[in-house]
Protein backbone atom coordinates (compact mmCIF):
# COMPACT_ATOMS: atom_id res chain seq x y z
CA UNK A 1 0.00 0.00 0.00
CA UNK A 2 1.41 3.39 -1.03
CA UNK A 3 2.19 5.74 1.84
CA UNK A 4 1.07 9.36 1.67
CA UNK A 5 3.81 11.99 1.27
CA UNK A 6 4.01 15.77 1.44
CA UNK A 7 4.04 15.80 -2.37
CA UNK A 8 0.52 14.38 -2.55
CA UNK A 9 -1.93 16.88 -3.97
CA UNK A 10 0.75 19.03 -5.63
CA UNK A 11 -0.11 19.11 -9.36
CA UNK A 12 2.52 19.28 -12.12
CA UNK A 13 3.46 22.86 -12.97
CA UNK A 14 0.98 24.30 -15.47
CA UNK A 15 3.76 26.18 -17.28
CA UNK A 16 5.52 23.07 -18.57
CA UNK A 17 2.20 21.52 -19.51
CA UNK A 18 1.00 24.50 -21.54
CA UNK A 19 4.40 25.08 -23.20
CA UNK A 20 4.38 21.44 -24.29
CA UNK A 21 0.88 21.97 -25.67
CA UNK A 22 2.11 24.99 -27.64
CA UNK A 23 5.01 22.99 -29.10
CA UNK A 24 2.75 20.06 -29.98
CA UNK A 25 0.13 22.18 -31.74
CA UNK A 26 2.32 24.89 -33.26
CA UNK A 27 0.47 27.53 -31.24
CA UNK A 28 1.87 30.94 -30.37
CA UNK A 29 3.00 30.58 -26.75
CA UNK A 30 1.69 33.48 -24.68
CA UNK A 31 1.68 31.20 -21.65
CA UNK A 32 5.13 30.71 -20.12
CA UNK A 33 6.97 33.90 -19.28
CA UNK A 34 10.27 33.72 -21.10
CA UNK A 35 11.49 36.32 -23.61
CA UNK A 36 12.18 35.37 -27.21
CA UNK A 37 15.15 37.77 -27.42
CA UNK A 38 18.27 37.29 -25.30
CA UNK A 39 19.73 39.80 -22.88
CA UNK A 40 22.77 42.05 -23.43
CA UNK A 41 25.60 40.69 -25.57
CA UNK A 42 28.19 42.17 -23.22
CA UNK A 43 27.00 39.89 -20.40
CA UNK A 44 26.99 36.87 -22.71
CA UNK A 45 30.55 37.70 -23.74
CA UNK A 46 31.53 37.78 -20.07
CA UNK A 47 30.06 34.30 -19.56
CA UNK A 48 32.01 32.98 -22.55
CA UNK A 49 35.18 34.59 -21.24
CA UNK A 50 34.60 33.02 -17.82
CA UNK A 51 34.29 29.60 -19.47
CA UNK A 52 37.55 30.14 -21.33
CA UNK A 53 39.26 31.46 -18.19
CA UNK A 54 38.50 28.30 -16.22
CA UNK A 55 35.24 28.96 -14.36
CA UNK A 56 34.16 25.36 -14.90
CA UNK A 57 34.34 23.86 -11.41
CA UNK A 58 32.26 24.36 -8.28
CA UNK A 59 32.06 27.99 -7.19
CA UNK A 60 31.76 28.71 -3.45
CA UNK A 61 28.47 27.54 -1.95
CA UNK A 62 27.31 31.08 -0.99
CA UNK A 63 28.28 32.38 -4.45
CA UNK A 64 31.44 33.98 -5.79
CA UNK A 65 32.49 37.12 -3.87
CA UNK A 66 32.25 39.29 -7.01
CA UNK A 67 28.54 38.53 -7.44
CA UNK A 68 27.70 38.88 -3.75
CA UNK A 69 29.48 42.24 -3.75
CA UNK A 70 27.66 43.33 -6.94
CA UNK A 71 24.31 42.41 -5.37
CA UNK A 72 25.18 44.43 -2.27
CA UNK A 73 26.08 47.45 -4.43
CA UNK A 74 22.82 47.04 -6.39
CA UNK A 75 20.73 47.09 -3.19
CA UNK A 76 22.60 50.17 -1.93
CA UNK A 77 22.39 52.02 -5.23
CA UNK A 78 18.70 51.41 -5.87
CA UNK A 79 17.19 51.21 -2.40
CA UNK A 80 19.69 52.58 0.11
CA UNK A 81 20.08 49.19 1.81
CA UNK A 82 23.56 48.52 3.20
CA UNK A 83 24.55 44.84 3.10
CA UNK A 84 27.55 42.85 4.24
CA UNK A 85 28.19 40.69 1.14
CA UNK A 86 29.94 38.06 3.27
CA UNK A 87 26.95 37.36 5.56
CA UNK A 88 23.87 39.10 4.14
CA UNK A 89 23.92 37.87 0.53
CA UNK A 90 23.71 34.32 -0.79
CA UNK A 91 23.58 33.27 -4.44
CA UNK A 92 20.86 30.78 -5.42
CA UNK A 93 19.97 28.76 -8.49
CA UNK A 94 17.36 31.28 -9.56
CA UNK A 95 14.79 32.80 -7.23
CA UNK A 96 12.89 29.49 -7.36
CA UNK A 97 15.64 27.82 -5.34
CA UNK A 98 15.64 30.84 -3.06
CA UNK A 99 11.94 30.26 -2.35
CA UNK A 100 12.52 26.55 -1.77
CA UNK A 101 15.47 27.11 0.56
CA UNK A 102 13.65 29.86 2.47
CA UNK A 103 10.63 27.65 3.04
CA UNK A 104 12.73 24.66 4.08
CA UNK A 105 14.98 26.78 6.28
CA UNK A 106 12.36 28.94 7.99
CA UNK A 107 9.06 27.01 8.06
CA UNK A 108 8.39 24.37 10.70
CA UNK A 109 5.64 21.78 10.29
CA UNK A 110 2.28 23.35 11.12
CA UNK A 111 3.48 26.95 10.66
CA UNK A 112 1.04 29.12 8.73
CA UNK A 113 2.34 31.18 5.81
CA UNK A 114 0.28 34.10 4.55
CA UNK A 115 0.50 34.29 0.74
CA UNK A 116 -1.12 36.57 -1.82
CA UNK A 117 -3.64 34.76 -4.01
CA UNK A 118 -3.26 34.07 -6.92
CA UNK A 119 0.13 32.68 -5.94
CA UNK A 120 2.99 31.50 -8.14
CA UNK A 121 2.70 27.71 -8.23
CA UNK A 122 6.09 26.97 -6.65
CA UNK A 123 4.93 28.77 -3.48
CA UNK A 124 2.17 26.22 -2.95
CA UNK A 125 4.54 23.32 -3.56
CA UNK A 126 7.29 24.54 -1.26
CA UNK A 127 5.02 25.54 1.62
CA UNK A 128 3.54 22.06 1.47
CA UNK A 129 6.92 20.33 1.15
CA UNK A 130 8.14 22.24 4.23
CA UNK A 131 5.07 21.06 6.18
CA UNK A 132 3.57 24.55 6.35
CA UNK A 133 -0.04 25.65 5.92
CA UNK A 134 -0.87 28.39 3.46
CA UNK A 135 -3.22 31.23 4.43
CA UNK A 136 -4.22 32.97 1.18
CA UNK A 137 -5.19 36.63 0.94
CA UNK A 138 -6.96 37.25 -2.36
CA UNK A 139 -6.20 40.07 -4.80
CA UNK A 140 -9.74 40.41 -6.10
CA UNK A 141 -10.84 41.30 -9.61
CA UNK A 142 -11.24 43.58 -11.39
CA UNK A 143 -8.53 45.81 -9.88
CA UNK A 144 -6.51 42.99 -8.22
CA UNK A 145 -5.59 45.07 -5.18
CA UNK A 146 -4.75 44.04 -1.63
CA UNK A 147 -7.65 43.93 0.84
CA UNK A 148 -6.18 45.32 4.06
CA UNK A 149 -8.93 43.87 6.26
CA UNK A 150 -8.34 40.44 4.70
CA UNK A 151 -4.66 40.69 5.62
CA UNK A 152 -5.53 41.25 9.26
CA UNK A 153 -8.14 38.47 9.28
CA UNK A 154 -5.64 35.98 7.83
CA UNK A 155 -3.32 36.13 10.85
CA UNK A 156 -3.77 33.49 13.56
CA UNK A 157 -1.66 32.43 16.52
CA UNK A 158 0.03 29.90 14.21
CA UNK A 159 1.06 32.41 11.52
CA UNK A 160 4.84 32.74 11.26
CA UNK A 161 5.59 34.14 7.79
CA UNK A 162 4.28 36.39 5.05
CA UNK A 163 5.34 35.25 1.57
CA UNK A 164 5.09 38.36 -0.55
CA UNK A 165 5.47 38.92 -4.31
CA UNK A 166 5.59 42.41 -5.77
CA UNK A 167 5.67 43.14 -8.67
CA UNK A 168 3.21 40.27 -8.59
CA UNK A 169 3.12 37.23 -10.82
CA UNK A 170 0.61 36.35 -12.24
CA UNK A 171 -1.44 39.58 -11.98
CA UNK A 172 1.12 42.32 -12.69
CA UNK A 173 0.02 44.21 -9.56
CA UNK A 174 2.68 46.42 -7.96
CA UNK A 175 1.86 46.94 -4.30
CA UNK A 176 1.35 50.58 -3.33
CA UNK A 177 3.05 52.21 -0.33
CA UNK A 178 -0.18 52.06 1.70
CA UNK A 179 -0.57 48.34 0.97
CA UNK A 180 3.05 47.66 1.94
CA UNK A 181 2.56 49.72 5.11
CA UNK A 182 -0.37 47.50 6.12
CA UNK A 183 1.69 44.36 5.58
CA UNK A 184 4.58 45.86 7.56
CA UNK A 185 2.29 46.89 10.39
CA UNK A 186 0.84 43.38 10.61
CA UNK A 187 4.29 41.78 10.44
CA UNK A 188 5.63 43.95 13.26
CA UNK A 189 2.51 43.61 15.41
CA UNK A 190 2.55 39.81 15.19
CA UNK A 191 6.33 39.38 14.98
CA UNK A 192 6.18 37.74 11.56
CA UNK A 193 9.04 37.25 9.14
CA UNK A 194 8.57 38.33 5.53
CA UNK A 195 9.96 36.57 2.48
CA UNK A 196 9.57 38.82 -0.53
CA UNK A 197 10.02 37.69 -4.14
CA UNK A 198 11.07 40.74 -6.17
CA UNK A 199 12.32 39.22 -9.43
CA UNK A 200 10.35 41.80 -11.46
CA UNK A 201 11.70 44.71 -9.39
CA UNK A 202 12.90 46.69 -12.42
CA UNK A 203 10.04 45.84 -14.77
CA UNK A 204 7.37 48.34 -13.73
CA UNK A 205 5.50 50.84 -15.86
CA UNK A 206 5.26 54.29 -14.33
CA UNK A 207 4.74 52.85 -10.83
CA UNK A 208 7.76 52.64 -8.53
CA UNK A 209 8.71 49.38 -6.88
CA UNK A 210 9.25 49.83 -3.15
CA UNK A 211 10.97 46.94 -1.33
CA UNK A 212 9.21 46.20 1.94
CA UNK A 213 12.65 45.83 3.55
CA UNK A 214 13.05 49.62 3.28
CA UNK A 215 10.06 50.35 5.55
CA UNK A 216 10.71 51.17 9.22
CA UNK A 217 11.16 48.08 11.36
CA UNK A 218 11.21 45.70 8.39
CA UNK A 219 14.87 45.16 7.51
CA UNK A 220 15.53 42.88 10.46
CA UNK A 221 12.58 40.60 9.63
CA UNK A 222 12.70 40.55 5.79
CA UNK A 223 14.40 38.16 3.37
CA UNK A 224 14.44 39.54 -0.19
CA UNK A 225 14.75 37.31 -3.27
CA UNK A 226 15.62 38.38 -6.80
CA UNK A 227 17.54 37.21 -9.85
CA UNK A 228 19.22 38.17 -13.10
CA UNK A 229 16.62 36.29 -15.16
CA UNK A 230 13.76 38.74 -15.62
CA UNK A 231 15.54 42.10 -15.42
CA UNK A 232 18.17 41.08 -17.99
CA UNK A 233 16.23 38.54 -20.12
CA UNK A 234 18.41 35.61 -19.04
CA UNK A 235 15.74 33.34 -17.57
CA UNK A 236 17.72 30.22 -18.51
CA UNK A 237 20.77 31.27 -16.51
CA UNK A 238 19.03 30.55 -13.19
CA UNK A 239 21.23 32.93 -11.19
CA UNK A 240 19.41 34.44 -8.24
CA UNK A 241 20.15 35.71 -4.76
CA UNK A 242 18.71 36.21 -1.30
CA UNK A 243 19.53 39.25 0.81
CA UNK A 244 18.68 40.30 4.34
CA UNK A 245 19.88 39.97 7.92
CA UNK A 246 22.51 37.31 8.49
CA UNK A 247 20.24 34.94 10.41
CA UNK A 248 17.67 34.75 7.60
CA UNK A 249 20.31 34.48 4.87
CA UNK A 250 22.03 31.81 6.92
CA UNK A 251 18.79 29.79 7.05
CA UNK A 252 18.62 29.91 3.24
CA UNK A 253 22.23 28.78 2.93
CA UNK A 254 21.68 25.97 5.43
CA UNK A 255 18.92 24.54 3.23
CA UNK A 256 20.48 25.45 -0.13
CA UNK A 257 23.65 23.45 0.57
CA UNK A 258 21.51 20.28 0.44
CA UNK A 259 19.62 21.34 -2.72
CA UNK A 260 21.96 22.40 -5.53
CA UNK A 261 24.91 23.22 -3.21
CA UNK A 262 26.14 25.56 -5.94
CA UNK A 263 25.72 26.22 -9.67
CA UNK A 264 26.40 28.55 -12.58
CA UNK A 265 30.16 29.00 -12.21
CA UNK A 266 30.67 30.88 -15.52
CA UNK A 267 27.35 32.71 -15.22
CA UNK A 268 27.96 34.24 -11.82
CA UNK A 269 30.77 36.59 -12.97
CA UNK A 270 28.66 37.57 -15.98
CA UNK A 271 25.73 38.37 -13.69
CA UNK A 272 28.03 40.48 -11.51
CA UNK A 273 29.18 42.39 -14.58
CA UNK A 274 25.58 43.02 -15.66
CA UNK A 275 24.58 44.37 -12.24
CA UNK A 276 27.59 46.67 -12.03
CA UNK A 277 28.09 47.80 -15.62
CA UNK A 278 24.71 47.43 -17.38
CA UNK A 279 22.49 49.13 -14.83
CA UNK A 280 20.47 50.97 -17.50
CA UNK A 281 19.58 47.84 -19.46
CA UNK A 282 16.56 46.86 -17.30
CA UNK A 283 15.17 50.40 -17.56
CA UNK A 284 15.25 50.26 -21.35
CA UNK A 285 13.71 46.79 -21.25
CA UNK A 286 10.87 48.10 -19.08
CA UNK A 287 10.18 50.90 -21.57
CA UNK A 288 10.03 48.39 -24.39
CA UNK A 289 7.83 46.02 -22.40
CA UNK A 290 5.42 48.85 -21.67
CA UNK A 291 4.80 49.29 -25.40
CA UNK A 292 4.32 45.55 -25.80
CA UNK A 293 1.94 45.51 -22.84
CA UNK A 294 -0.14 48.20 -24.49
CA UNK A 295 -0.17 46.28 -27.79
CA UNK A 296 -1.39 43.07 -26.16
CA UNK A 297 -3.85 44.64 -23.74
CA UNK A 298 -5.37 46.83 -26.44
CA UNK A 299 -5.79 43.86 -28.75
CA UNK A 300 -7.34 41.66 -26.06
CA UNK A 301 -9.74 44.44 -25.12
CA UNK A 302 -10.76 44.83 -28.76
CA UNK A 303 -11.69 41.14 -28.72
CA UNK A 304 -14.22 41.82 -25.97
CA UNK A 305 -12.16 40.56 -23.07
CA UNK A 306 -12.13 42.37 -19.74
CA UNK A 307 -8.46 43.27 -19.29
CA UNK A 308 -6.68 44.35 -16.10
CA UNK A 309 -3.77 46.43 -17.38
CA UNK A 310 -0.71 45.53 -15.26
CA UNK A 311 1.65 47.96 -13.55
CA UNK A 312 4.59 45.58 -13.91
CA UNK A 313 5.97 42.12 -14.82
CA UNK A 314 5.52 40.27 -18.14
CA UNK A 315 1.82 39.49 -17.70
CA UNK A 316 -1.72 40.72 -18.20
CA UNK A 317 -4.88 39.10 -16.83
CA UNK A 318 -8.24 38.90 -18.55
CA UNK A 319 -11.66 37.69 -17.44
CA UNK A 320 -13.18 35.38 -20.06
CA UNK A 321 -16.60 35.28 -18.39
CA UNK A 322 -17.89 37.83 -20.89
CA UNK A 323 -17.30 35.31 -23.68
CA UNK A 324 -19.61 32.85 -21.97
CA UNK A 325 -16.90 30.67 -20.40
CA UNK A 326 -17.20 29.56 -16.78
CA UNK A 327 -13.90 27.67 -16.62
CA UNK A 328 -10.53 29.18 -17.56
CA UNK A 329 -8.90 25.78 -17.72
CA UNK A 330 -11.38 24.61 -20.35
CA UNK A 331 -10.90 27.84 -22.31
CA UNK A 332 -7.09 27.53 -22.32
CA UNK A 333 -7.17 23.89 -23.37
CA UNK A 334 -9.52 24.71 -26.24
CA UNK A 335 -7.58 27.79 -27.34
CA UNK A 336 -4.73 26.08 -29.25
CA UNK A 337 -7.21 24.27 -31.52
CA UNK A 338 -9.58 27.21 -31.85
CA UNK A 339 -7.03 29.97 -32.36
CA UNK A 340 -3.48 28.56 -32.38
CA UNK A 341 -2.57 30.44 -29.19
CA UNK A 342 -1.64 29.26 -25.68
CA UNK A 343 -2.39 31.14 -22.44
CA UNK A 344 -2.38 30.15 -18.75
CA UNK A 345 -5.55 29.52 -16.70
CA UNK A 346 -5.31 31.07 -13.25
CA UNK A 347 -7.72 28.93 -11.26
CA UNK A 348 -4.88 26.60 -10.26
CA UNK A 349 -3.23 29.55 -8.49
CA UNK A 350 -6.19 30.00 -6.13
CA UNK A 351 -7.62 28.15 -3.17
CA UNK A 352 -10.89 30.01 -3.75
CA UNK A 353 -13.13 30.24 -6.80
CA UNK A 354 -12.11 33.87 -7.40
CA UNK A 355 -9.86 32.97 -10.34
CA UNK A 356 -12.14 30.55 -12.14
CA UNK A 357 -12.57 32.71 -15.25
CA UNK A 358 -9.21 34.49 -15.18
CA UNK A 359 -6.50 33.87 -17.79
CA UNK A 360 -2.89 35.11 -17.88
CA UNK A 361 -1.19 36.22 -21.10
CA UNK A 362 2.48 37.14 -21.46
CA UNK A 363 3.71 40.15 -23.45
CA UNK A 364 7.47 39.50 -23.17
CA UNK A 365 7.50 38.31 -26.79
CA UNK A 366 8.52 40.32 -29.86
CA UNK A 367 5.85 42.71 -31.17
CA UNK A 368 5.44 40.69 -34.37
CA UNK A 369 4.72 37.57 -32.28
CA UNK A 370 2.12 39.44 -30.23
CA UNK A 371 0.54 40.81 -33.41
CA UNK A 372 0.36 37.33 -34.92
CA UNK A 373 -1.27 35.97 -31.76
CA UNK A 374 -3.84 38.77 -31.82
CA UNK A 375 -4.50 38.15 -35.51
CA UNK A 376 -5.19 34.49 -34.79
CA UNK A 377 -7.42 35.31 -31.85
CA UNK A 378 -9.37 37.84 -33.91
CA UNK A 379 -9.99 35.26 -36.64
CA UNK A 380 -11.13 32.57 -34.17
CA UNK A 381 -14.45 31.80 -32.53
CA UNK A 382 -13.68 32.51 -28.90
CA UNK A 383 -17.16 32.36 -27.42
CA UNK A 384 -18.15 29.29 -25.43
Amino acid sequence: MRRATRLDGIPPTIFSEMSALAARTGAVNLGQGFPDVDGPDEAIDRAVRALRDGANQYPPGPGIPALREAVARHQQRHYGLSLDPATEVVVTTGATEGIAAAMLGLVEPGDEVMVLEPYYDSYLAMIQMAGGVRRPVTLRSPDLRLDEDAVRRAVTDRTRLILLNSPHNPTGTVLRPDELATLAEVAIEHDLRVITDEVYEHLTFGVPHVPIATLPGMWERTLTLSSIGKSYSFTGWKVGWATGPADLVGAVLAAKQWLTFTSGAPLQPAAAYALDELDEWPRRLAEDLRARRDLLCGGLSDLGLEVTVPDGTYFAVTDIGGLGWTDGNAFCRALPQRAGVVAIPLQGFYDSEAGRTLVRWTFCKRPEVLSEALRRLCAAELRA
